[in-house]
This record gives C-alpha cells, structure tokens and sequence, in this order.
C-alpha cells in the first residue's frame, strides 16, 4: 500500500483515534521528511491556556513513525519498529497551529538496509521540531526507535 497523508489520516480516525481526535494530522511526507500540524484548541489544551505537552508528543511522534511506515514500504521487508525512549525540550507556550518536521528518512533507510544485512536490530534517534505559525520554535521531541527486519 502506498502510503499518502490522506491515508495514514484515515487510519489514525480509526486506529489512533486519541490522536485523530486531538487534531494530529499528516500534512506532507515524502521519503526525505514528514510534516505534521496540530492546532491548540480546547481538547488538547492545558491549565495554562497553551497546548498540552502530550497533544505535542503525539504529534510529533506521529512525524517520526509516519516516516518510518513509508520507509518500511519503500523497502518491501517487514519490520517491526518501537520507540525506546523519548526526551524532549519546550522553549514557547504551543498556541494556535504548530507544525512537527522530521527530515530523517535517510538515516531510517541505512537502519533498515544495515539490519537486513547483519539480521539484527538497529537504533536510530529522529528529532521533530515543532514551530508555530511565526516560525519560532516551540518544543523538539527525540525518538529513538528500535528497527529490525523479520
């Protein structure tokens, strides 16, 4: 299947519905980066008036995994992937849209050929970026997941 916005939108409506539910959605994604908005609104905000860090983390999560998926398409090998760990870092209170980035899908192309080669797995760490409508950095989430071919 290859994978579009549209889709991974729709299969979120269904699979990830928290997520669907709390505004995530896939803009763009090639096999390069991934962009993901979500828009502060009363569902996924905190005490503070400002968008929960969590709404956040889904968001770019999503970024990340989403570029992932593609490249797992694009190699026709069936991998099973995880997040590990997670750290992140806020710099501005998330109002209005914020846009997650993740522009790693070169390093995920290496993890998987390397783990179909050597048959184990392989850890890579994937930043996204998340800028509100003015451009300013607000949070960075990094990921590391955990790739390994069947």
């Amino acid at each position: 299947m290859k994978i579009t916005p549209k889709r991974i939108n729709l299969f979120m409506l269904y699979n990830l519905p928290l997520a669907y539910i709390g505004g995530v959605r896939v803009c763009s994604l090639t096999n390069e980066e991934a962009v993901v908005k979500i828009k502060h609104k009363w569902i996924n905000q905190n005490p503070f008036k400002s968008m929960f860090w969590a709404a956040q983390g889904m968001a770019a999560e999503m970024s990340t995994g989403v570029l992932i998926m593609n490249a797992i398409a694009c190699s026709n090998e069936k991998v099973s992937m995880l997040v590990t760990h997670q750290e992140s870092n806020f710099f501005k209170k998330a109002t209005g849209k914020i846009v997650f980035t993740c522009a790693g899908g070169k390093e995920i192309s290496e993890a998987i050929r390397i783990s179909k080669e050597t048959k184990e797995g392989q850890v890579i760490v994937l930043t996204s970026e998340g800028k509100n409508e003015k451009g300013v950095l607000v949070s960075s989430f990094s990921f590391e997941w955990s790739l390994k071919v069947k």
